[in-house]
C-alpha cells in the first residue's frame, strides 16, 4: 500500500538507500524531476525502468501512475537488495522487480506506455530498438546520459525508428553552507536527457 507521502514526488536523493563507497550514483532529484515529467505519465501507465538501480525513478513513477505498473528492471544483483528495501520503504504494490539483463528481461513485460532507461549496461541501442517495438501508441521513451557519444547516439537512434525526439541538459547547482556561515554553490554533474515519442 502507498505510504502517506508529503508529495507525489521529489523525494531527497538521502530518502533512498544507496551503494557505498558508491553513494550518490543515484538519479538526482533535479534530473528525476525533469525525466518523470517528460516521460509523461498517466494515473494508469504501464512503465518500464531500464536500469532501475536503486528505484528512485521507479518509486516516483509508481506513486504517479498509481493505478498503472511499474516494472523495475535491474541485472546488478549487488544492487538488488537495495531496490528492494527502497520498494518496501517508498514504493507500492504496483512495482514489480525484474531482474534480469536488458533487452532481453523485457519480453515477458507488457507493452509500456513509459520507458526509462538510466543504465543499458552496454546495451543501449539494442535495448532502444526494442522498447520502440513494444512501445504503445503515444508512447514516450526517456533516456538518462552522462557522455555526449552515447546522447548523440540516441538521439539519432530514436529518431531514425520514426520518434519525435528532444534533447536536454540538466545542469544544477546546490547550496553548500561553510564554515562563516556562508553558502556557496555546489555543482552537480550535468545530465543529458533524451526524449522520443510517437506523433508530433
Amino acid at each position: 500500500m502507498v505510504k502517506d507521502l508529503p508529495r507525489s514526488f521529489g523525494l531527497p536523493d538521502d530518502a533512498f538507500e544507496q551503494r557505498r563507497p558508491n553513494k550518490g550514483q543515484i538519479t538526482k532529484r533535479e534530473v528525476r524531476a525533469v525525466s518523470l515529467y517528460s516521460l509523461g505519465l498517466r494515473q494508469d501507465s504501464v512503465v518500464w525502468d531500464v536500469g532501475a538501480g536503486t528505484g528512485s525513478v521507479s518509486v516516483e513513477a509508481a506513486l504517479i501512475a498509481i493505478q498503472g505498473q511499474v516494472y523495475a528492471v535491474e541485472r546488478d544483483t549487488k544492487s538488488l537488495p537495495l531496490l528492494e528495501a527502497n520498494v518496501a520503504q517508498w514504493g507500492s504494490e504496483n512495482i514489480h522487480i525484474v531482474n534480469g539483463k536488458a533487452p532481453d528481461a523485457l519480453e515477458a513485460l507488457p507493452a509500456p506506455d513509459s520507458v526509462f532507461v538510466g543504465g543499458s549496461g552496454g546495451n543501449l541501442s539494442a535495448i532502444l530498438e526494442y522498447a520502440v517495438s513494444r512501445l504503445n501508441p503515444s508512447g514516450t521513451i526517456v533516456v538518462n546520459l552522462a557522455v555526449l557519444e552515447r546522447t548523440h547516439e540516441a538521439y539519432r537512434l530514436l529518431k531514425s525508428l520514426g520518434l519525435t525526439t528532444e534533447l536536454t541538459q540538466v545542469t544544477s547547482a546546490r547550496g553548500k553552507e561553510m564554515p562563516d556561515g556562508a553558502v556557496r554553490l555546489e555543482s552537480l554533474n550535468p545530465v543529458f536527457i533524451v526524449s522520443g515519442w510517437r506523433g508530433n
